[in-house]
């Protein structure tokens, strides 16, 4: 039995096997409540209670007592949850397949590493927005939590290289020397966890699919090419945010080949055409690339990626140095393109957008936020309305589903207008609606 945004009732309880309370609910539940309701759910396999703003650690006592059969729990952003009620869940619940820890400010390296020792049969962990999360505890999920196959850290800025598996071939004691003098040329006060030595491990991870190590701002190559080397099997590869990498990392990544389906890059903006040259070679089936603010990429990566046969989402937002001449490159390809983002591309002309609405039947999204070409008369009435909080919404252009359509039958309307103009030698005007007039 499923329970959704509601409590179960007295009768129900004992048959409920999944509770949803999320954070989108107008259900009122308080902690105490809640305790009393899990005390009595003895089969309950599945527990999203992101909804629960004050659940406390007693309530989690209580779950981990009653709930034996438990195979799930979402907790992100309860932040009155501490290590104590975290592991127990652990040490009574040996069977949990996933849990969400997400925004739980108060978990730290103890609660983690219980985890990843106690739960042998742990499929998906996360683990984002933990500030106290050090390499310690991530050094145990890779060392236990063999059959992961979703790991995500996005945002544990404490994390390091050392928190992941180190580059076979060996690692010199000069080097590890080198790395330990770089980690304290980075902080003024370096700790014991900056001469931790490198992880080095057995056994690979051919069970994970899925790594999202976004905005976790210390790593380096060094790190990228342990993880590959750890996990070749990676279909979806987070590397968001993390600005000390460079093409050495892409090139690692590079060895993933045809396992990689997504892999994103946004803000890592010391990657060039170089690496995305070799990644589009390398990893043929790619089907999303985000490189969202790599401001060195020009139109020479961009049209590599836009070549590959499964290519079906693609950011560029940012992107200052791409020009038309690579949306006529994916124009030409006949690649399969169907959500592309083209916001604050300054250079993009809405001549070249046209050519690219023509060709690519399969577009079915495009943004356009803050490209100057776009505020052309008649075009805004096809874009979405943008978002209340969004200040410059003159320059918000985003358009989605039959909208992307009716953009380039406006468009296709007033080039004909404009070459019928040509013809007559009548001044061409440009108009906002669907008439064909020429004054």
């Amino acid at each position: 039995m499923r329970t959704f945004d509601r409590l179960p009732t007295r009768e129900e309880r004992p048959f409920v096997r999944h509770l949803i309370l999320s954070r989108d609910t107008d259900v009122q539940v308080t902690d105490d409540t809640l305790a009393e309701i899990l005390a009595t759910c003895n089969h309950l396999e599945t527990a999203f209670l992101s909804g629960i703003a004050d659940l406390s650690d007693r309530t989690l006592i209580v779950l981990a007592s009653t709930a034996v059969q438990l195979e799930g729990i979402d907790l992100t952003s309860c932040k009155e949850v501490t290590d104590v009620g975290v592991c127990e869940i652990a040490a009574q619940c040996a069977g949990l397949q996933w849990m969400k820890l997400n925004g739980i400010v108060g978990v730290t390296d103890p609660s983690v590493s219980l985890i990843a020792k106690t739960i042998p049969h742990l499929l998906e962990l996360e683990l984002c927005d933990l500030p106290l999360l050090t390499a310690n505890s991530i050094r145990d999920v890779w060392m236990f939590s063999r059959k992961l196959r979703r790991l995500r850290l996005s945002h544990c800025t404490q994390l390091t290289d050392q928190a992941f598996p180190a580059p076979r071939g060996g690692i010199s004691s000069d080097s590890f020397a080198g790395m330990s003098a770089a980690g304290e040329a980075d902080h003024s006060a370096p700790s014991w966890l900056d001469s931790l030595p490198p992880l080095v491990l057995q056994h690979t991870a051919e069970d994970l699919r899925v790594l999202d190590v976004s905005y976790c701002h210390k790593l380096t190559d060094r790190a990228i090419d342990g993880i590959i080397q750890h996990a070749p099997r990676l279909q979806t590869l987070v590397l968001s945010g993390c600005t000390a990498l460079t093409d050495k990392a892409v090139d690692s990544v590079c060895r993933l080949g045809d396992f990689l389906d997504v892999l994103m890059l946004a803000h890592v903006s010391n990657i060039t055409d170089n690496s995305l040259v070799r990644l589009a070679r390398s990893c043929t089936k790619l089907r999303c690339v985000d490189l969202a603010f790599c401001r060195r990429v020009t139109d020479l990566g961009v049209s590599e990626l836009a070549s590959l046969p499964n290519i079906r989402r693609l950011n560029l937002i940012g992107l200052r140095k791409v020009t038309d001449n690579a949306l006529f490159f994916m124009a030409e390809s006949n690649c399969r393109l169907e959500r592309l983002y083209l916001s604050h591309c300054d250079r993009i002309t809405l001549d070249a957008v046209h050519v690219l609405l023509t060709k690519l039947e399969s577009l079915r999204h495009l943004t356009a936020t803050g490209v100057p070409a776009f505020k052309r008369r008649g075009v805004s009435r096809f874009s979405e309305k943008p978002p209340p909080q969004f200040s410059e919404t003159n320059t918000f252009f985003v358009f989605s589903g039959e909208n992307v359509r009716n953009l380039r039958r406006f468009l296709d309307k007033e080039r004909k207008r404009r070459r019928d103009a040509e013809e007559k030698c009548i001044p061409f005007r440009p108009r906002s609606d669907d008439a064909m007039d020429l004054y």
